[in-house]
């Protein structure tokens, strides 16, 4: 049992948890937040955006963030653990490349799939932005305060810190990409959701390979914020009419 229970096993056991743990946490919060919202007469179904308003800020922002702190303070890990500081010249021309490897990454994967027909799942952020626009721009700026931060945190800080005390630094980086994008499945509608997967487990180990190369998880952050704040601000303009597809 020991040889079986070694510490590969125990790091993928516990990133596995944290990755979908800190997910179930978030949905949790969310869904109590909504529960207190209604109490006071206020249904956020009905406001799209507050509705995405609310679960960005308590999903990514507050769950995100208190799942994992919780763990690094359970374990004795530390804040420390998480290697972040204001970017320097260095990291900048990180996160510049890092966002041109990423979203050029995107469009090759998506001329791939459209020359062969084959079609993605869509993110249920998208899906409520079709049905009010607004929510778009309120996506734009949450992209760099909250989301990225926050997922980047968990993923990149929390869960491929811990498989890289096992595994290494590329064995991490896959295996935490891959977490990352089984974890997606959970938000995506309509077909095509493996496709979806799959775009992300290509991409994600750009994050990770530029949260390592730097040791700063600002610059994962960052392009991750911008590659998400950009595809917001083109589902505007496409859904306005203002950019044709």
């Amino acid at each position: 049992m020991s040889a079986i229970w070694n510490p590969k096993t125990r790091a993928t056991f516990t990133a596995v948890g944290l990755g979908f743990g800190g997910y179930a946490f978030a949905v949790i919060v969310v869904l109590f937040t909504a529960i207190l919202f209604s109490a006071v007469g206020i249904a956020l179904l009905s406001r799209p955006t507050l509705l995405v308003a609310v679960s960005i800020v308590m999903g990514q922002g507050v769950s995100f963030g208190l799942f994992a702190l919780a763990y690094l303070h359970y374990t004795g890990r530390g804040l420390g653990y998480v290697h972040a500081r204001i970017p320097t010249v260095s990291d900048l021309g990180w996160t510049v490349g890092g966002f041109i490897v990423f979203y050029g990454g995107l469009i090759v994967v998506s001329l791939v799939l459209t020359t062969f027909g084959i079609q993605s799942a869509q993110n249920e952020l998208a899906a409520i932005g079709e049905r009010d626009p607004n929510v778009f721009l309120l996506l734009i700026p949450l992209s760099f305060l909250l989301i990225g931060p926050g997922e980047e945190l968990l993923y990149r800080g929390v869960v491929q810190g811990r498989l890289r005390e096992s595994f290494g630094r590329w064995p991490a980086i896959a295996l935490a990409s891959l977490i990352f994008a089984l974890v997606h499945f959970f938000s995506l509608q309509g077909a095509g959701k493996l496709v979806y997967l799959a775009i992300l487990l290509v991409l994600s180990p750009v994050l990770g390979a530029a949260y390592e190369y730097t040791q700063n998880l600002v610059v994962s952050a960052l392009i991750h914020g911008a590659f998400n704040a950009i595809q917001f601000a083109l589902a505007y303009l496409m859904v306005t009419g203002q950019l044709n597809p």
